[in-house]
């Protein structure tokens, strides 16, 4: 109860005010520090029982060193673990006794209050020695070891910490270690319902924002550079208190250039140009708050002197891109791999006359986080591997996806380019702060 309480009162002062000088109420480091615990304390307690035993995993074993930790180890960090310390290793056990979670620290010191310590240097010198005592009393069934060939944040261990791991093993448990990849997923891209309460706040963060940068605040037509637009969203990020975990990007589509813009791949954008009135924008932008991530892209309109809204075919174009975001939600159907969300969403995309490409990913720890990839925008025809990968429940993702329209009025296709963030559970597929329905204008009206 207790921790339940503690978690209310902080939500409740993490929520958002937006004001005339549009400032957050963001929490003060120590106060982000015990949500992050308080969640984590939830994820390992309740959260990673389950996910062993549909991984079918009896013991987990991460193993990192200082400045080289596994991607999934420092989602398990507490919040005053910013790396791992020396050699540290984790190790998760079903006890076979009393049903619950054994969690144990293989280091000198407990890992915060969520892991034991017991290495006892006196009867253990050696480290191995006391990882091996550990398995050998506890007797797994399994043993998981995070690496993988697809998946790259469940390859965590290294070479060198994977072979001397195997020469201490005793040969008994050889053929008891297996990979971990199921269960490495499992964790990272599962959302506990704490973090789902939260996780529609942290949206709406990333949408003020974007929406800020992307205004006549910061966007003078004429003057202002696509490049200058991605630093100040940088810079706004920086001076709410918060975290991106990649460089936005802002570019044009506007009537003179021709269908140029539509041919070139999204890796030869220009870097940077200036915005003119009647330019149509597209950002790519999110944030990092709570461990979570936001990934999103909107459109936005630079109004021409005179005009008071969005030209109604561009208005049109942007419905297109709208209806492919639900066509591809409903087809999320838990067990489906994201290679079958894809090639059935493009189906009946190409069956209503919309020219689309879906390039979805999970979200959450990451920002391109583990889960089922569905689709790359060099990859329409599915992704081998991460595409294989099924869909569960409480998993999020980035609904990211683009329509193309042939407007008469500029003589070329416009593509519009979407991104929101949402969740999928037992009830079907939600987004976590709703989605742009319409272009907004620069000036706002």
């Amino acid at each position: 109860m207790k921790n339940i309480l503690t978690i209310f009162l902080l939500l409740t002062f993490c929520n958002i005010t937006f004001t005339q000088n549009q400032t957050f109420n963001i929490l003060p480091e120590k106060e982000r520090a015990k949500v992050i615990d308080d969640i984590l304390e939830d994820r390992l307690d309740n959260l990673l029982p389950q996910l062993m035993e549909r991984a079918e995993i009896d013991m987990w074993i991460l193993i990192s060193r200082e400045y080289n930790e596994d991607p999934v180890m420092k989602t398990i960090l507490p919040s005053t673990w910013l790396s791992a310390r020396r050699r540290t290793i984790m190790v998760f056990n079903k006890n076979k006794e009393t049903g619950e979670l054994d969690k144990i620290a293989i280091a000198r010191y407990s890992v915060g209050r969520l892991l034991r310590g017991e290495w006892n240097v006196d009867v253990y010198p050696d480290q191995w020695e006391a990882l091996m005592n550990i398995i050998k009393e506890k007797n797994p069934n399994s043993i998981g070891l995070n690496y993988s060939k697809d998946f790259a944040l469940a390859d965590g261990l290294v070479r060198t910490e994977y072979d001397a791991f195997m020469e201490k093993l005793p040969k008994e448990f050889h053929s008891k270690v297996q990979s971990a990849q199921k269960l490495s997923i499992a964790w990272l891209e599962t959302r506990s319902q704490k973090e789902l309460e939260i996780y529609p706040l942290i949206c709406n963060m990333g949408h003020r924002i974007l929406q800020e940068g992307l205004s006549e605040k910061h966007i003078h037509p004429g003057i202002t550079t696509t490049g200058e637009v991605e630093w100040a969203l940088r810079q706004l990020v920086r001076d709410y208190g918060l975290e991106t975990w990649f460089h936005p990007s802002v570019s044009i589509q506007r009537s003179e250039e021709g269908n140029k813009e539509f041919l070139r791949s999204f890796a030869n954008r220009p870097k940077e140009q200036v915005i003119l009135a009647g330019d149509l924008l597209h950002v790519d932008f999110g944030i990092t708050y709570l461990r979570l991530n936001t990934d999103q892209q909107q459109h936005f309109y630079v109004l021409k002197p005179g005009e008071k809204e969005v030209p109604k075919y561009l208005k049109a174009a942007f419905k297109n891109g709208n209806r492919v975001q639900d066509i591809l939600t409903e087809n999320f159907k838990k067990g489906k791999t994201g290679n079958q969300i894809l090639l059935d969403a493009l189906a009946q995309a190409k069956a209503e006359g919309l020219n689309a490409a879906i390039y979805t990913h999970p979200i959450g720890l990451h920002g391109h986080a583990a889960g089922p990839t569905i689709g790359m925008w060099d990859s329409q025809g599915g992704v081998k591997g991460k595409g294989d990968y099924p869909l569960y429940e409480n998993t999020a993702y980035s609904i990211e996806l683009f329509a193309a329209t042939e407007v008469k009025e500029w003589g070329k296709i416009v593509r519009i380019m979407l991104e929101e963030n949402g969740v999928f559970t037992e009830d079907g597929f939600y987004f976590l702060d709703g989605r742009m329905e319409e272009i907004l204008t620069i000036p706002r009206r």
